[in-house]
């Protein structure tokens, strides 16, 4: 079984460091250890982002909304990962969606000021936490010029990466029809020529309010394989 260092160094905002450098930490910085049993609320969409969380263990489920939830895109986020580091950061520093344990979900906290210290305290960190904010705002960025251009399965592709995490499975866009393919500007028959490709490629199954992918690898490998 590992031990908590080997779970520590294996998050994505401290890898790459040694198990010295664990324990320096350990020994310097405040860690909120915490336990959510199955169906309760890790994070509840609009509240403050004032921790970085990590999900050291078990699974959870992460749903983002628009305002008036016609656009959902929900995932499952399983440990060791982190749940929206980007939020901690910047002008909006509100959690965008919700997490909910889907079993017993083991997490650890760590307030704004002390990661900012651990950030400071090594290079590995550091460049760590600046690759993960850079991939995500490019990510993020893509997916807004994809809308309104490229291939509707690229574009879908684009949004749904823009709106999840690596790692994230068992991915679904919960929307009507109508609404997704007025969204995207295309018409219905082109909508749906596009989803049955989609299906036939092994990528999504889907019905009259979900978009079901099988795996966010193959919808990045989509990505590229196009690009």
């Amino acid at each position: 079984m590992n031990s908590i260092y080997d779970t520590l160094m294996d998050l994505p905002l401290l890898k790459g460091c040694s198990r010295y450098k664990i324990s320096e930490i350990v020994g310097s910085t405040k860690f909120h250890f915490l336990k959510f049993l199955d169906g309760e609320t890790i994070v509840s969409a609009g509240s403050p982002c004032s921790h970085v969380i990590f999900i050291l263990s078990g699974k959870a489920r992460v749903s983002i909304a628009n305002s008036n939830d016609r656009f959902r895109v929900s995932s499952t986020l399983e440990g060791p990962n982190v749940i929206y580091p980007e939020f901690l950061f910047g002008k909006a520093t509100r959690f965008p969606g919700t997490v909910t344990a889907i079993d017993t979900v083991s997490v650890l906290q760590i307030s704004k000021a002390d990661y900012i210290k651990i950030i400071n305290s090594d290079e590995t960190f550091l460049f760590n936490a600046l690759n993960m904010l850079s991939v995500k705002a490019q990510n993020s960025m893509d997916g807004i010029l994809a809308i309104t251009s490229g291939k509707l399965a690229e574009r879908i592709a684009y949004w749904v990466m823009s709106l999840t995490q690596q790692g994230s499975t068992d991915i679904v866009l919960t929307a009507r029809q109508r609404d997704l393919y007025a969204l995207f500007g295309v018409q219905r028959s082109s909508f749906f020529t596009t989803l049955d490709e989609m299906k036939a490629q092994g990528l999504i199954d889907y019905d009259s309010t979900e978009i079901r992918f099988t795996s966010r690898q193959a919808i990045l490998d989509l990505l590229e394989t196009d690009g």
